[in-house]
């Protein structure tokens, strides 16, 4: 597995003497306590289970760690533990000596937010109802400038794996294997609202369409984003490298979305410094 290009020394001046006050800060390694968190949904009580899920786990694991953010990972909670645990981490005091954080989702999905492990979905006369459902709302609510002040002015970074409906209108679509050629895919997808400053979201695919998660490789999305990740984040800005993910997947099975970006700056993630 490759792991991320280190920015050499003149490679970040270069980059800091062209873009000036337009970067975000980055502090120095020393005393610098960089945190992201990873929630990791992969068995249900009603659902099927997100085979693969693993895979884009560990990856994701490995390229955090390696751009100098401590990960906490979650994993198999139910919305109420979920929002517990994000609020726990937007508290805790090493975001004081941070620059940024990741927060990073993957799990099943609807429209309005992301299923925990207790979901489940039924039909009344107003139509399909989810339960535990996480709400979109609640995710950067938790991260907003007041109630994660230790994170103000900073680039938090939300990254969305989860599944969602078919463009015929299904609201929720429990993990069934497509197969594409001779490979089985597994599909993900979500769309969110977005109210913050500072934030940049990126999720897997368009509104209303499908993301594919190969049961033994993972997804499509997080892997890709893995890749160029390692290969551009010595040179690139975040946003950029968003792009080229999506430039990737031109003519493919998906087209991975960011939408309502509130960050003010670019911002660099300089590995290695």
């Amino acid at each position: 597995m490759k792991s991320v290009i280190h920015c050499t020394d003149e490679e970040m001046k270069r980059i800091c003497d062209f873009h000036g006050e337009m970067i975000y800060e980055v502090r120095k390694p020393k005393g610098r306590k960089r945190l992201a968190l990873l929630i990791c949904n992969e068995s249900f009580t009603m659902l099927k289970e997100r085979t693969g899920a693993q895979v884009d786990q560990n990856g994701m694991i490995k390229l955090l760690n390696e751009l100098g953010y401590q990960v906490q990972l979650e994993k198999n909670l139910n919305s109420q533990n979920m929002l517990k645990v994000m609020k726990d981490f937007a508290a805790r005091e090493e975001h004081l000596d941070s620059d940024s954080t990741f927060i990073v989702l993957m799990s099943h999905g609807e429209k309005d937010g992301i299923c925990g492990t207790e979901s489940h979905f039924s039909h009344t006369a107003k139509g399909q109802v989810v339960t535990d459902l996480l709400h979109f709302d609640h995710i950067f609510s938790t991260f907003n400038n007041i109630n994660c002040a230790k994170l103000r002015n900073k680039p938090k970074v939300i990254i969305i794996q989860a599944c969602r409906g078919h463009q015929d209108g299904r609201v929720l679509v429990s993990d069934d294997v497509a197969l594409q050629g001779d490979d089985p895919m597994e599909d993900d997808a979500m769309k969110f609202v977005q109210r913050e400053t500072d934030f940049v979201c990126f999720y897997s695919t368009t509104p209303d369409t499908v993301s594919w998660r190969h049961p033994n490789t993972g997804s499509l999305f997080i892997q890709c984003l893995i890749e160029k990740m390692n290969e551009l984040a010595h040179c690139e800005s975040l946003v950029d490298i968003f792009f080229k993910v999506q430039s990737s997947f031109a003519g493919k099975l998906q087209m991975p979305t960011q939408e309502r970006k509130t960050l003010t700056k670019k911002f660099y993630l300089f590995p290695g410094h």
